[in-house]
């Protein structure tokens, strides 16, 4: 049996900018094809980080738009069990009460351009739980999946407390994608924390040449090498750009994928990439990037992808966690209850002493 729902639940409200707090909020009631989800774990990811410090976001028409929409309840990266059904969600989605759940982080309109032509992940109105208020996210007790949303079941393979890294980890699929890795490609992956991090592992699937990752924490570049790297490169040890230069005949690394948010690991990319090579940039930027445009055309005719989301990735990632093919021990270091966000978000924002930080309504 399914514990009876309260009235209210704790959750945490972006109010604005550095204005989180742990108030009760009303559980939301299920209708038509929606789904209530009791919260099992949420991620705090670095776009949830860009929200908190209320960085503009450049989408759609209003260019004066926030990165999110306050009030909102925050928490995109998350699992729950069914706790409530709409009237008619028990025909429509597939779901039962007690079925463990994950859903992608944007809930498609299915009305615009984009959704129309199958590519959902670029909808126009793009809500994204945790973001816009016609999703709240699941740093709550409680979280309701709209009509539109595209949920998936958790099989019992995959521990709980993981669960919350398939939505990193489906975007790392995606930017791998991206990337059109061959079998004779050497792929250089900077930045591993927890996107970086699955991207090395789906990397590994595709079986480059050489595989190396890239990042200045030695300790998280023991677990890229856990993950599959065939080799770790610390930048602020060596001169990268020359290590790879010298391991590839002067030629640099076929494909480099962008995972750090850092503007100097884009400048990075561009000098340690071959001509015809692809660049792939998935980060979460929280300032402009000025690099030479000359070397993407006029040097190296790059082909430049961005990377976003994680389209139809979702049940890889799902397969992958199942299978064990990542140390998730290692990528998930910090597991803190709902009223510890705060700290959650400072061991975030640090960088130093956690990879994956995740809430525990």
């Amino acid at each position: 049996m399914t514990p009876p729902i309260p009235d209210s639940m704790p959750a945490i409200l972006c109010r604005a900018p550095e204005d989180y707090r742990l108030e009760e909020h009303p559980v939301p009631i299920p209708k038509n094809n929606e789904v209530l989800l009791r919260t099992h774990t949420v991620g705090i990811c670095a776009s949830d980080l860009k929200c908190y410090l209320g960085a503009p976001l450049f989408w759609g028409d209003d260019h004066r738009a926030g990165y999110c929409q306050a009030p909102v309840i925050p928490g995109h990266e998350f699992v729950g069990t069914v706790a409530a059904l709409g009237p008619a969600a028990a025909a429509t989605r597939g779901l039962a009460l007690g079925d463990r759940v994950v859903s992608e982080q944007i809930v498609p309109c299915n009305s615009c351009r984009y959704c129309r032509r199958g590519q959902y992940w670029m909808c126009q109105v793009h809500d994204i739980y945790g973001f816009r208020q016609a999703a709240f996210g699941a740093m709550a007790e409680y979280v309701l999946l709209p009509a539109n949303a595209l949920n998936y079941k958790v099989p019992d393979a995959v521990p709980t407390e993981h669960a919350a890294y398939i939505e990193p980890l489906a975007c790392a699929i995606h930017a791998v994608q991206r990337a059109q890795i061959e079998l004779d490609h050497t792929v250089a992956i900077a930045g591993c924390g927890p996107l970086g991090l699955g991207m090395v592992a789906t990397a590994r699937l595709k079986n480059p040449r050489l595989l190396i990752a890239l990042d200045l924490d030695d300790r998280r570049l023991e677990i890229a090498r856990a993950c599959g790297a065939d080799l770790c490169i610390n930048p602020g040890k060596v001169d990268a750009v020359a290590a790879v230069h010298q391991l590839t005949d002067g030629y640099g690394c076929d494909v480099y994928i962008e995972a750090t948010g850092h503007p100097t690991a884009v400048e990075q990319g561009l000098h340690m990439i071959c001509k015809l090579g692809t660049f792939v940039e998935f980060s979460v930027m929280r300032e402009p990037v000025t690099v030479d445009w000359t070397i993407i055309g006029d040097t190296k005719e790059l082909d430049v992808r961005g990377a976003h989301l994680s389209p139809h990735c979702y049940p890889i990632a799902i397969d992958m966690l199942a299978k064990g093919l990542l140390p998730m021990d290692q990528i998930i270091t910090h597991r803190l209850p709902l009223q510890d966000f705060q700290q959650g978000i400072d061991l975030v924002a640090a960088g130093n002493a956690s990879i994956k930080v995740t809430l525990a309504p």
